[in-house]
């Protein structure tokens, strides 16, 4: 695993040289190319002038931050380097939280912390353990990719540290804003059989399969493509439109016959049911 990022998270006198790494594996994604139809012959992407027209290289540009209409402030790589944010190198903590209080809406990619080198691993030991006995979690920032961002860590059930980048709150839209949320009122009836139906579907997250069919699917039709088979489109089967009542009870009992356990043989017909299965092997 390679790193992205390497310096050191700070709280109070207290610093740890640590390692930032993707959480997420890229490399899952399925990506395609395009292609041009009469030949499939890849497409070459050229970076053109809109106003000469030239084909440029990458020497020939630049960053520029429109201020105006066609009005831009040009940005050379040097003026970045300039801007001496302690979050380029250090990760300063600047509180302890409850997970309850930062909003779900927040959340965005994910990243492992490690400690950079032996040394360190104490002092990364002891922050993790002492997020995990406190229940809390920090709150930092740190440059990554030529921008800041809110860092929230956490301790790993699996052990480590992991962090969360975090949208800035002015980044996220308003749930109020949502069209017609004020005729959404629940049917207290409807809502106590809902309860019900949720209570027989409850499980254990581990219990649930997280699997992404679609893109199983996208690579079976890639094979059946490339053995030159004909893809073969299945009609998913039109459902009934019913009341929700009728719905939320069908549903409930549908639950309890999945929850039902199999019978097991007994008595004569268990025996019967040995000697069989003994003669046939």
């Amino acid at each position: 695993m390679r790193a992205i990022w390497r310096g050191h998270i700070r709280f109070s006198l207290v610093t740890i040289p640590v390692r930032i790494y993707n959480a997420i594996e890229t490399a899952e994604t399925i990506r395609f190319n395009q292609l041009h139809k009469d030949d499939n012959s890849p497409v070459r992407y050229e970076k053109r002038c809109k106003k000469c027209d030239e084909v440029l290289k990458q020497e020939d540009l630049v960053k520029g931050y429109k201020y105006e209409p066609d009005q831009y402030v040009i940005i050379k790589p040097g003026d970045l380097e300039k801007l001496k944010l302690k979050s380029t190198k250090v990760i300063e903590i600047q509180g302890f939280v409850d997970a309850s209080e930062v909003p779900a809406t927040l959340y965005d990619a994910p990243y492992f912390a490690g400690p950079d080198g032996e040394v360190a691993s104490k002092a990364y030991a002891l922050l993790c353990e002492t997020l995990r006995r406190s229940n809390k979690l920090g709150i930092g920032k740190v440059v990554l990719r030529d921008r800041e961002s809110v860092m929230l860590m956490a301790p790993h059930a699996d052990g480590g540290l992991i962090m969360y980048k975090l949208r800035y709150p002015q980044e996220v839209r308003a749930v109020k804003d949502v069209p017609q949320l004020d005729d959404a009122v629940a049917d207290e009836d409807q809502l106590k059989l809902a309860q019900t139906l949720v209570d027989s579907m409850s499980k254990s997250f581990d219990q649930i399969e997280l699997r992404d069919t679609y893109k199983d699917a996208v690579k079976e039709l890639i094979a059946q493509k490339i053995d030159g088979k004909e893809v073969v489109a299945i009609e998913e089967e039109e459902q009934p439109v019913v009341d929700i009542m009728t719905a939320l009870k069908a549903s409930i009992e549908q639950a309890a016959a999945e929850k039902k356990p199999m019978k097991r043989a007994t008595g004569k017909k268990a025996g019967a049911e040995t000697r069989k299965r003994r003669k046939t092997a």
